[in-house]
């Protein structure tokens, strides 16, 4: 049976559906896996139109408004299977069905990946009670970290395992948060950090994943990382990194990490007084004392 994975983020404009579409089409393409892609986000949807399913007959919404069979939902795009969202869908639907539907046809793939709503309500809720266990997006700012913590506290209460988060679209470290401060407000490892590259907008217009667009940029290399995690294959580390272990960075220690906990299944569970005393405004003002 196949591991579900839940990409999340609360927060719009991070980068959360090109991560997804990407990571999914290089476990495909690059390691041969059979991948189900769902768009979860219902109220604005748009793997559909990464993916290039711009008119789907059936969708999510036809599946969660109990109108259409999840497997007559599903589009081939890029190697992949595609249960994309409608872009103006009228009825009414049941996010929380979402987890009841994937288990039907789980064992038919060796990943699900879900890309998640940025809301903080049923739709983002459905995602996290759906994975095995969730990656958040998240790019190195105050208002977005902030956005992070809510989504982990709910995570948490709900006792889903957070694997790590991903940072994203990275532009000038001298202005932005570190992994250090992020992963000691979070108490989550960065599993990667992914600079900001203008590609992005083209293979958006063009709409084909970014990973299989420029195949060669840094995106691309650490998506490539990721999929190598989750399918417990080799990294391609750099030879400086090789040569002196002690110094690699501390992204690709976390992975290493999570590979052995995956393979393990020892995703470290949360603790209750965790849940209890996270205060997103606290820990904010804690990060931006330590940074003066």
């Amino acid at each position: 049976m196949g591991i579900t994975i839940g990409i999340i983020a609360i927060k719009g404009g991070v980068g959360k559906t090109t991560i997804a579409t990407s990571l999914a089409v290089d476990l495909a393409q690059r390691f041969n896996k059979k991948v189900l892609l769902i768009d979860a986000n219902y109220s604005a949807p748009n793997v559909g139109l990464h993916m290039n399913i711009v008119t789907p007959e059936k969708t999510i919404h036809d599946v969660l408004a109990g109108r259409a069979r999840l497997t007559h939902a599903i589009h081939q795009a890029y190697g992949i299977d595609v249960v994309p969202g409608s872009y103006s869908y009228k009825r009414e639907i049941r996010p929380l069905l979402l987890r009841d539907k994937i288990s039907s046809i789980k064992k038919q793939y060796d990943f699900i990946l879900i890309d998640g709503s940025p809301s903080l309500h049923d739709e983002v809720l459905s995602t996290m009670l759906a994975s095995d266990m969730l990656f958040v997006v998240s790019t190195a700012d105050y208002p977005t970290l902030s956005c992070s913590l809510s989504a982990t506290h709910l995570a948490r209460q709900r006792g889903k395992p957070i694997a790590g988060i991903i940072l994203n679209k990275l532009r000038n470290p001298a202005y932005e948060l570190s992994l250090e401060d992020i992963e000691h407000a979070t108490d989550i490892p960065v599993i990667a950090r992914i600079p900001d590259e203008e590609h992005h907008v083209r293979s958006l217009c063009l709409r084909i994943p970014s990973v299989k667009y420029r195949k060669n940029s840094a995106f691309a290399r650490e998506i490539g990382a990721l999929s190598s995690v989750l399918t417990h294959e080799p990294e391609r580390v750099p030879i400086f990194n090789k040569l002196f272990p002690a110094l690699m960075r501390k992204e690709i220690v976390n992975r290493q990490l999570l590979k052995e906990q995956l393979y393990t299944s020892t995703l470290p569970a949360f603790s209750a007084k965790k849940i209890e005393t996270v205060e997103p405004e606290l820990v904010i003002e804690e990060v931006t004392q330590q940074k003066k």
